[in-house]
């Protein structure tokens, strides 16, 4: 009989399952987005919040923590519960840039961290002032070596992707340009337009409105293929530069130890919402390509990121310390 009871015991809690998908959530949960409010890892969370406030029955509360690239707000999940109720939208800036530009970052990327879901993100974009006599990204390169040292370039500051795109299409197409670094990509838009800069290298997002107005001439994107919004732009692998394939990208993560039952469960529900009609359709006009990769295959993702930008940034010689 006691032999019975335990295998009758054994048989109950098998077909229950795991305790979190049953009781998480449970209460609120805070997603920390570590960039000021309006910018596309804003735009990004405060998406995901509100569908996974619909589809899973508890409130997910954006809350925003700017500072150091992205580090400030992420480094906040370093002291909190693995238990699902904390996450970060976690990206490229915070995640592989912002550490290599530190001589001490304060975490380590891949070990401090659950890496849950990929959002996606828009590419950089190569644009110049209307003024410039120069058509494509081919013609940018002969005007840049016929004058080493002149050609200005602005991005949104240094250790930024839309800086470090640059960096790489230099080493690239080997040309000398001059990098001015700005204290965001609005101000440095601005200044293209205004005449003070010849080239500007930030993301499609910020700069699509003077794009779509005439005052800035794209002239190369860094997506893997054209965009249908966009679709007069060529790539940076079109021009032949097969290597400078980059996006501004987004993701979803939490503390390092988040139980895989609630990891595996919010990759599904992430996974789904990107591919709602309406979502795609907002982000659509920023440029944003949804993505599909499950858990395992973002963590991969990541850790590729993360030994590829390292190198770029000591190339570039960026540092924030």
């Amino acid at each position: 009989m006691k032999a019975a009871r335990i295998a009758l015991y054994a048989v109950i809690i098998m077909l229950a399952g795991p305790a979190y998908p049953q009781t998480w959530p449970a209460k609120p949960v805070r997603i920390v987005v570590p960039f000021a409010p309006g910018g596309t890892a804003d735009t990004l969370g405060r998406i995901v919040a509100a569908k996974l406030t619909e589809s899973l029955g508890q409130n997910f509360v954006v809350e925003n923590r700017p500072g150091a690239g992205g580090l400030v707000g992420s480094e906040q999940l370093l002291k909190s519960v693995p238990d699902g109720y904390t996450l970060v939208v976690s990206g490229v800036a915070s995640h592989a840039i912002a550490p290599a530009l530190r001589v001490k970052a304060p975490f380590d990327p891949m070990r401090d961290f659950t890496h849950i879901a990929l959002l996606g993100g828009p590419p950089a974009v190569l644009a110049v002032h209307p003024s410039m006599p120069v058509k494509d990204v081919r013609g940018f390169v002969a005007f840049a070596k016929a004058r080493p040292g002149e050609v200005t370039y602005g991005s949104p500051g240094v250790g930024t992707q839309g800086h470090l795109v640059a960096e790489l299409f230099k080493q690239k197409a080997g040309i000398d340009i001059v990098h001015v670094p700005y204290k965001g990509a609005s101000i440095a838009v601005t200044d293209l337009v205004a005449g003070n800069i010849h080239a500007i290298s930030t993301t499609l997002t910020t700069a699509s409105a003077q794009i779509r107005a005439r005052r800035a001439r794209p002239l190369a994107i860094s997506s893997a293929k054209r965009l249908p919004d966009y679709a007069g732009v060529p790539t940076f692998r079109e021009a032949g530069y097969h290597d400078l394939v980059a996006t501004v990208w987004f993701s979803l993560s939490g503390p390092a130890g988040v139980p895989a039952d609630i990891v595996n469960r919010l990759n599904s529900e992430v996974r789904r919402i990107l591919q709602l009609a309406d979502v795609r359709a907002r982000l659509r006009g920023d440029g944003i390509e949804p993505n599909q990769l499950d858990a395992k295959a973002f963590s991969e993702y990541l850790s590729a990121e993360v030994r590829r930008w390292t190198p770029v940034v000591r190339a570039s010689s960026a540092r924030a310390d």
